[in-house]
Formats: structure tokens, sequence, C-alpha cells
């Protein structure tokens, strides 16, 4: 029975904010004059994106999709299926998506190719959280807000059995158990 989490500070909201106000005129700049549709990855980077999404100086589109990747306990086996798809075009028009974390690459590699398909203009992924330590393969991150090797993050729509989104800065989380101290696996 779970008893105590302990959570350290990793990234203060003031950070956080900082980082997204360069992000999102980083954005802007590169996509002047371009249709562009940011598709956010439910549930993680929906306060990520709703930020970022009113720091774009842009007329843009919002859609999101939901992933589910299978795998034995909190290992990804990189088998990845889609359980709510995009409702937008994205025929001819240049595609963000948004991601709370990226570690193995495996989902986002996935989601990449499929949106590909839509024959887009392109497709980019920018990121809250990126722990390149953890990549299982090759997938390119163009925009990065922080990155951060090691630990279990929650905070700012990351999780912990559908706790802890709320908090305003990223925390690392250490939870107690009275049983033999189990310690989640990083993402």
């Amino acid at each position: 029975m779970k008893t105590v989490d302990e959570l350290s500070p990793v990234i203060t909201e003031e950070n956080i904010n900082r980082r997204v106000a360069e992000i999102g005129s980083a954005i802007t700049r590169e996509y002047q004059d371009k249709d562009l549709v940011i598709i956010g990855i439910l549930k993680g980077a929906f306060i990520f994106m709703a930020d970022l999404v009113r720091k774009i100086d842009l007329p843009i589109e919002v859609d999101f999709v939901r992933l589910q990747s299978y795998g034995s306990g909190m290992e990804s086996s990189g088998q990845v299926t889609i359980t709510k798809d995009v409702e937008l075009s994205l025929k001819d028009k240049h595609v963000l998506i948004v991601e709370d974390i990226v570690d193995t690459g495996y989902t986002l590699k996935y989601l990449k190719e499929v949106l590909s398909l839509h024959e887009t203009a392109s497709v980019k992924i920018c990121c809250l959280i990126d722990k390149k330590e953890r990549r299982k393969v090759d997938i390119e991150v163009e925009y990065v807000g922080f990155e951060i090797e090691k630990g279990f993050l929650v905070g700012y729509g990351l999780d912990y059995d559908e706790q802890y989104r709320q908090l305003p800065g990223i925390f690392h989380l250490t939870p107690r158990y009275e049983a033999k101290g189990f310690v989640p696996s990083e993402r």
C-alpha cells in the first residue's frame, strides 16, 4: 500500500514559462506563411500544448491523438496503436506533433510515419522533456523544452497513476511503499 510520495523539484514554473515562450517564438518564425496544424498527444501534452499555442503568433489549427503502446510492466515493446485519430485534413499542411516526454522514441516514430501518410507538407516534433539516453529508435525532435537524463517525472501534464498532472513545475517522483520500496522505472 502506498504511503508517501516524495517530490523533488527539477524545473520551476518560471523556467517552463520562459522556455515555452522561446519555443513559441521559434515556431512562429519557422512557420510564417505556412498552414500549420498542431497535434497534441493525449493526455500528457495537453498543458504544455495549451501554453505553447498561446505563444505562437500565427493562424493555426489544433487537433489531438491518443496512442496506446503495449509492453510488459513499464517498458514499451514498440507496438503502438492509435485510439483517437486526427479529425482535421492534413493534406499539404505542416504538422507539428506536441508531446510531453520523449524517451524510447517508439511512439513518435510510429505517429510521424502515420501522419506522413496524410500527404502532409512536413511533420516535425516538439516536446517538453527529452530523455535522449533512453532512445531506442532514431527520431529527430526539432523543438525541445528541456533535456533531463534520469528520474521519473511528474507535473505540468506528466503523471503517475493519473496524479500530479496539475503541478505547475516538473518534479522527480519517488513513491514510497510499505512493501519492498518500489520505485517506478523511467519512462
